[in-house]
């Protein structure tokens, strides 16, 4: 099963990122100031840690004042409305405010001390995005930002002085507070969250963090309630605005497939665009956990696809299933860490 993309989604042909009109303005600076003022006391996620990110003190995520970019590169394993001819350009950003022991980019996410080598200035941020662009990418990626959009937003204002004037996307694992989300309406074009978990239980007990759904829900709403539930395309079929919420089957069922499907359906709408994903194999320290020790099955993901028929959900992509094999990123190569891999995540084709 494929989805299809339905004919009723926006298109547009010149489409202008908002936040060069926040520029223009001086409210992309007032944001800026905004964001940094939460780094005092640091707010920037569910957490509350509570930390002085600008005298350098770490906490959950392991971030001080100045990010850690552990990789940039165009990338061609996103979802095909996300790809184009040149890819994204996505920016990865080390370490995280989740513990998943499953993370397929742990190399990163869970290795600090490495990762601490990887800081970058405002201005050199601000340089990469520039330099993607320059590359032909069609987006910046923004992946994992949730802990450092301040320094994100500030790197922007440098950046759109500069030229900068792709779409940007906010690629992220659904664990963010609603206050900073609505900081950057305007700011961001394309939303990419994760709904990983329905059940409380298993957010704590696989990535170490409460009330996973609660919190990730209502990020989500904000996106919703930013950019609705169409995607606005460019003439060349390229989303260039919009909300894409990704869902990854976990094996034995953890990842509450069906109410989060059901949850979606219900409180935003059938039409929101999804991307059902298959490549979960069990990496990091999944191997040695309970339950999460082994590839999902072909009648798990089945059944998901099932799902998605029942509540008439066909906007998006699903992976085909095997894609597991295929999705192995190594970050050890800091160039290029999908080594064109990546091109074969998303196999699914959509109707034009």
């Amino acid at each position: 099963m494929k989805f299809t993309i339905l004919n009723q989604m926006m298109r547009t042909v010149n489409f202008v990122p908002s936040y060069i009109a926040l520029h223009r303005s001086g409210e992309l600076a007032r944001r800026a100031d905004a964001l940094d003022a939460l780094l005092d006391s640091c707010s920037l996620c569910p957490l509350l840690c509570g930390n002085n990110r600008h005298a350098n003190d770490r906490a959950r995520c392991y971030t001080g004042l100045l990010p850690v970019v552990s990789s940039y590169t165009p990338h061609f394993g996103e979802e095909p409305g996300l790809v184009g001819t040149h890819g994204a350009g996505n920016v990865f950003f080390g370490n995280c405010n989740l513990r998943c022991v499953y993370c397929q980019n742990h190399q990163i996410s869970q290795n600090h001390r490495s990762e601490q080598a990887h800081e970058v200035s405002i201005d050199r941020l601000a340089k990469i995005m520039l330099e993607l662009q320059g590359r032909g990418c069609h987006w910046i990626g923004l992946v994992s930002p949730t802990h450092v959009v301040p320094q994100i937003v500030r790197a922007l204002c440098l950046a759109v002085e500069r030229g900068l004037h792709v779409p940007l996307i906010y690629n992220t694992n659904g664990y963010d507070s609603v206050e900073v989300l609505r900081l950057l309406d305007g700011i961001i074009d394309v939303y990419l969250p994760d709904l990983k978990y329905a059940e409380e239980e298993f957010g704590y007990r696989y990535s170490k963090v409460h009330e996973y759904p609660r919190h990730a829900r209502a990020g989500v709403q904000e996106m919703y309630r930013q950019v609705g539930a169409d995607l606005v395309r460019d003439e060349q079929g390229l989303v260039r605005r919009g909300l894409i919420i990704r869902h990854l089957v976990l094996p034995n069922g953890l990842a509450g497939s069906r109410e989060t499907l059901r949850w979606i359906a219900s409180t935003l709408s059938p039409q929101v665009t999804l991307s059902i994903m298959a490549q979960y194999f069990p990496a990091h320290r999944a191997s040695v956990t309970p339950l999460l020790d082994r590839n999902v099955r072909e009648s798990e993901y089945n059944r998901v696809l099932e799902e998605l028929d029942t509540l008439g959900m066909d906007r998006g992509w699903v992976q085909e299933f095997g894609s597991a094999e295929h999705y192995r990123p190594a970050f050890a190569q800091r160039e290029d860490p999908f080594d064109n891999a990546g091109e074969r995540m998303c196999t699914s084709s959509e109707a034009q």
